[in-house]
């Protein structure tokens, strides 16, 4: 190979490393409680904000045709497979690796949470922290990355 072509693929390889970095992508979420496999959440970028929606429900003892009942807002009624549940996160112009300023909903209990995500390990996994008020009074869940 020459130069040119090893400087390409370096360059293509950092920047590949890099979208890693960003909690873009399909994630597994797992329970802090029970530490078991609940869903498949895509998150997905639009003018540098965040969504995430529920594509799969893992969880063998859940209904696959829930719907979130004890949702208060618009999302009320409506089927967990194909739920918004991450809203407005950006990414947080003091720490490079933080998003947050958005809010994220617990479908089981139908409450609204603000949220703060922060790929870890290389961006394999991500830490989703769920809070009321400050982040101090609230609870992590580390999802692992599926793509």
């Amino acid at each position: 190979m020459n130069k040119q072509s090893i400087a390409l693929a370096l360059v293509a390889f950092a920047a590949a490393a890099g979208a890693q970095e960003t909690p873009v992508g399909l994630w597994k979420t797992i329970d802090d409680g029970t530490r078991k496999e609940k869903s498949l959440v895509r998150i997905s970028e639009s003018s540098g904000v965040l969504t995430g929606k529920v594509e799969k429900i893992l969880d063998p003892e859940a209904k696959p045709d829930a719907v979130c009942e004890k949702c208060s807002d618009d999302r009320k009624n409506q089927p967990i497979v194909g739920l918004t549940i991450i809203r407005n996160v950006k990414k947080n112009g003091d720490d490079a690796a933080l998003w947050d300023g958005g809010d994220i909903l617990d479908p089981n209990n139908g409450k609204v949470y603000r949220v703060r995500m922060k790929p870890v390990d290389g961006g394999r996994r991500l830490e989703v922290r769920g809070y009321i008020g400050a982040p101090l009074l609230g609870r992590t869940q580390v999802w692992q990355r599926v793509e």
